[in-house]
């Protein structure tokens, strides 16, 4: 992990740079070092990945924190923190970590306040990243991604105790995970509740472990899950697996699965909403003769008419070319804005041929106001 260069370099941002800064930054290398743009070219391609790699885990909220916390460690299998690896006792980087991925299994918040540990407890939602091109935004795709979720034990079923034996019910607080104390006070006797000590508020003392899970109940797996991308979907969306997260305790529901959309950015076409737009250079003779041109769209290249005098700047509607809606039947429009290309490095007779044009249209001293210096008589 050493060799790896700082995220916050590799898109030329501060470490306080705000999401949206981020993702410019993103989008302006990506573009810049585009494959389609730069084919063959080993540097421009593994900038391109390292700025996606980049962005995969800045413009994520909980994983920039990570990142910002303990650097490229964090995500090194090797490392033992809880985003890639999980070391420790019974496989978990602390004991935070499952308790928290149990939703409370302990059964007391973070004011010490006590609750049932026996309670159904909901899982905790599970977070990932998928990376798409622009046309499988625009399409759908069916894309897998690697989610690491705490399962309930299959050894135990849960129990943390070793098949064939059970858990005894604490005799300090009888099962009920805490224990109330009485303070004397200058205003008078004060009760308080705390989580018992003995069985660290979980209402129950194992005797003897389960090997598989450690006593804990769970284990933390990752698996592979399969995940449908609606077709219209855009940079930064969500979508949402429910039941796919980690499993719940005491009968509760498992969390759901959350994968954040990375949309690769394309080496011609930008995003509006459900538009689609492009930047097509013509040249002079096309833009004042007219001409039939092809122009490249999300189904393959179509003809596009340009007519006579034909402006830069001017922009023309491909209706029903753009990005499917996503929640509804129907597309965007395509908007072409052209471009005019001014010759350069002319011979001598093309330079004579452009002098006798401009004299012809009463044109003088060119080049002094418009494209040919036009004053009109």
């Amino acid at each position: 992990m050493a060799d790896k260069r700082d995220y916050y370099e590799v898109l030329g941002v501060d470490k306080s740079a705000s999401a949206d800064e981020i993702k410019k930054a993103y989008r302006k290398i990506t573009k810049a070092n585009h494959p389609d743009l730069h084919p063959g070219d080993k540097e421009c391609e593994e900038r391109f990945k390292e700025a996606n790699e980049a962005y995969e885990i800045l413009s994520d909220e909980e994983k920039r924190k990570k990142y910002d916390q303990y650097g490229h460690a964090a995500f090194d299998p090797n490392a033992g923190f809880g985003a890639g690896g999980f070391g420790g006792f019974g496989g978990f980087g602390d004991f935070g970590d499952i308790f928290s991925s149990f939703g409370d299994i302990f059964g007391f918040g973070g004011g010490g306040a006590a609750r049932n540990p026996n309670a159904p407890r909901r899982g905790e939602n599970v977070r990932a990243t998928v990376n798409i091109s622009f046309e499988e935004a625009a399409f759908g795709c069916e894309k897998e991604v690697t989610v690491a979720r705490v399962e309930t034990c299959s050894d135990c079923n849960g129990t943390g105790c070793t098949p064939g034996t059970t858990p005894e019910i604490c005799p300090d607080c009888k099962g009920t995970g805490s224990v109330r104390t009485t303070t004397r006070t200058p205003f008078g006797m004060a009760q308080s509740t705390s989580p018992c000590s003995k069985c660290r508020g979980t209402g129950k003392i194992i005797h003897q472990p389960c090997k598989t899970c450690r006593g804990m109940g769970a284990v933390r797996r990752q698996h592979k899950v399969k995940v449908n991308i609606p077709a219209g979907i855009d940079d930064g969306q969500t979508i949402s697996r429910p039941g796919y997260g980690s499993a719940g305790s005491n009968g509760g529901p498992a969390g759901d699965l959350l994968v954040s959309v990375i949309v690769r950015p394309h080496a011609r076409f930008e995003r509006d909403g459900t538009s689609v737009l492009l930047e097509q250079e013509i040249s002079y003779a096309q833009a004042v003769l007219g001409a039939e041109i092809e122009v490249p769209t999300l189904d393959g290249k179509v003809k596009l008419t340009i007519p006579e005098g034909t402006q830069p700047g001017a922009v023309f509607r491909l209706r029903g070319k753009g990005i499917p809606y996503l929640r509804g039947s129907g597309r965007g429009d395509q908007f072409i804005s052209v471009t005019v290309a001014v010759p350069k490095n002319l011979s001598a007779s093309q330079k004579e041929l452009l002098r006798q044009f401009a004299a012809s249209m009463g044109e003088m001293d060119m080049g002094k106001s418009g494209l040919f210096g036009k004053k009109k008589k």
